[in-house]
């Protein structure tokens, strides 16, 4: 296949645009003139004239719970409900079509939305007195039970709170139907499993949902979080991945990411298999959890919320069983993974990082941190020293913008929150992702994001100092976003031997494309192949 007459950024420094592409059994043969192209063109060669259109390498989501997402599409949508009165709407529809005793799930919901008040079970429980319901904050570190769950969970004013979780309570310390981080098991234990085919049918609806918003590859970091089975994303793996790629169903790239305490696990299946089990599914490396979410009063800072003075937050695992399991992934080769929002837990995993270093030495370890939301002052620049990559996810402080403040206070907010301009000052590899569910995955939407940093109804950016300009923007979706998972050989930039992954976007120059992001894409193709529409 040849594009013709067309507007390509590779994200390739060496030929950084071209006006036509060649593309043989999935690959980019050549970038560049027209002339240098059409010497590629054989018998049955088919050639599309885009008049213009920006073409860009396919965008690479780094941080996502696919298969959540997936199942997230098919249940109760709160994302986005700006009142109690919706939000109690929605979920009395959902009841409607369930028969008693059936289980009502949904997510997604963000209490800033309406003025701040957590929903409680009291809201649900006139509209659900039959079926037990389970909705979970958007940032997934905190969800509401009505009382008919909560009581089929056995929670009731005597259960003490887990470690690393909290029942949230009334004055008489009766829960309240909130529950944060680990204290979710509690409910999510007592739900009946997904089926293996509502779970693979997510899949298949997640890939779709990915390539209409031009996402060809994703970083899977599982269906796991702090509480819960470890078994799940090996599950996932077998049952759903392994199966897709045998039947042929695979439609977007992804690389996988398990739990960190079963590293000897994803060793053996390395030491097996290798990294690249297909063309479509990479295994990644392994994943952990040091604090919670600013949303749910758990992330981890050095000072008190506002909101809630006492409260720094919770540390969600013990800092020497941490070390210990990062120790042993990265002495086997793996690459580590963790998560941290607040600045003393990103502070706690630089010096940890630290350590590894010193007792593990140096090599090419690409050690994520995953959000690295909120930073203390010199924290931006220590992420340069080891080449650690900052897996981010921009349009979070859509959602943050205003509640920030008032969960650690302006000031406090200001100058440490999404600091992506300065972690590239700093030396370190900016990754872009959505966390969907969390957020909808929606690059050009992120793009806009960090270019602007400005909330809707905003008339000027928050901390306009940390505004990207494209070029940086678009390489933490593409090339940034691909060396920060080792698949740069391949994938990331529109370079000679690299996979045919792209997307063609309405602009029809690079002009209106840098005035006016466009909110979506025309194409999405992967291994030069039309995968949507």
């Amino acid at each position: 296949m040849i594009l013709a007459n067309a507007t390509i950024y590779t994200a390739d420094p060496v030929r950084p645009f071209g006006v036509a592409m060649a593309v043989r059994g999935g690959r980019v043969l050549h970038v560049g003139t027209y002339d240098s192209v059409k010497e590629f063109r054989g018998k049955h060669t088919y050639e599309r004239n885009l008049s213009g259109n920006v073409v860009l390498p396919g965008f690479i989501d780094s941080h996502v719970h696919l298969i959540d997402g997936g199942l997230q599409l098919a249940r109760v949508p709160l994302r986005g409900v700006k009142s109690k009165d919706v939000f109690i709407s929605r979920v009395k529809e959902a009841v409607r079509d369930k028969h008693p005793g059936q289980w009502v799930r949904g997510g997604g919901w963000n209490n800033d939305f309406w003025g701040g008040d957590f929903p409680v079970a009291a809201w649900l429980d006139d509209i659900s007195p039959d079926n037990p319901v389970w909705l979970t904050r958007m940032d997934g570190h905190m969800g509401v039970a009505n009382s008919l769950a909560i009581k089929i969970a056995g929670i009731d004013k005597n259960t003490n709170d887990p470690v690393g979780g909290t029942i949230v309570r009334t004055t008489e310390r009766e829960p309240n139907g909130l529950l944060v981080d680990a204290a979710m098991k509690l409910v999510l234990d007592v739900i009946p499993d997904v089926s293996l085919t509502e779970r693979r049918e997510a899949l298949l609806r997640a890939s779709r949902h990915a390539l209409m918003r031009g996402v060809t590859t994703v970083v899977d970091v599982g269906s796991y979080f702090p509480g819960m089975s470890e078994k799940q994303p090996w599950q996932d793996f077998s049952d759903i991945y392994q199966w897709a790629q045998s039947m042929g169903k695979m439609m977007i790239r992804v690389c996988l990411f398990f739990p960190l305490p079963t590293w000897s696990r994803v060793c053996d299946l390395i030491h097996e298999k290798g990294r690249l089990l297909s063309e479509w599914i990479h295994v990644g490396g392994v994943k952990a959890f040091l604090d919670g979410s600013l949303g749910s009063s758990s992330a981890l800072f050095y000072e008190s919320y506002k909101d809630d003075l006492g409260s720094f937050g919770l540390q969600l695992i013990d800092m020497d069983v941490l070390l210990n399991a990062t120790l042993e992934s990265d002495k086997s080769g793996l690459q580590v993974a963790i998560h941290a929002i607040g600045d003393k837990a990103n502070d706690m995993l630089l010096d940890m990082l630290d350590e590894v270093v010193n007792l593990n030495g140096m090599r090419d370890r690409r050690f994520r941190i995953e959000h690295a939301q909120h930073l203390a002052p010199s924290a931006a620049k220590r992420f340069g020293e080891h080449n650690t990559i900052a897996s981010v996810q921009p349009d979070h402080l859509l959602d943050d913008a205003d509640s920030a403040g008032k969960k650690i206070g302006v000031e406090r907010a200001e100058r440490s929150s999404y600091l992506f301009r300065s972690l590239l000052a700093g030396g370190t590899h900016l990754a872009f992702g959505s966390d969907w569910p969390v957020s909808d995955i929606n690059p050009l939407q992120a793009i806009k994001t960090v270019m602007s940093r400005k909330p809707p109804g905003w008339e000027v950016p928050w901390i306009s100092t940390e505004c990207l300009p494209l070029d940086d923007s678009l390489k933490a979706h593409t090339i940034s976003a691909a060396h920060a998972c080792f698949l740069d050989p391949v994938l990331g930039s529109l370079s000679e031997g690299k996979y045919a992954d792209f997307v063609v976007l309405p602009s029809t120059s690079w002009k209106e494309f840098a005035d006016d992001i466009p909110g979506h894409v025309l194409a999405t193709y992967v291994n030069g192949k039309q995968a949507y529409p």
